[in-house]
């Protein structure tokens, strides 16, 4: 394994636990938009319909993918840039 990887491997942590928090906080938002309520429905909630939940689900889904995608892309550029290798 190259040692760039390996000294890699934190940082990426890092990077997951920001987008994480990153695509939480977006998704929040966006169902208060497209959905009308402050909270996005859990799998188990008898009150919702199978359509909102997997709606939510679906948008989450989605929304965490697009974050980390961006957020890890991002980060192996910026240590390219200050490394002159890239981490992956």
């Amino acid at each position: 394994m190259k040692a760039s990887k390996v000294a890699y491997k934190p940082v990426g942590l890092a990077l997951g636990a920001v987008s994480g928090m990153l695509a939480g906080a977006a998704f929040k938002q966006a169902w208060k938009t497209i959905g009308h309520d402050d909270d996005a429905p859990d799998a188990t909630d008898e009150d919702r319909s199978w359509q909102e939940i997997l709606l939510a689900a679906a948008l989450q889904g989605a929304i965490f993918a697009v974050v980390k995608a961006s957020v890890d892309r991002a980060g192996a550029t910026i240590v390219r840039r200050l490394t002159g290798t890239w981490p992956g």
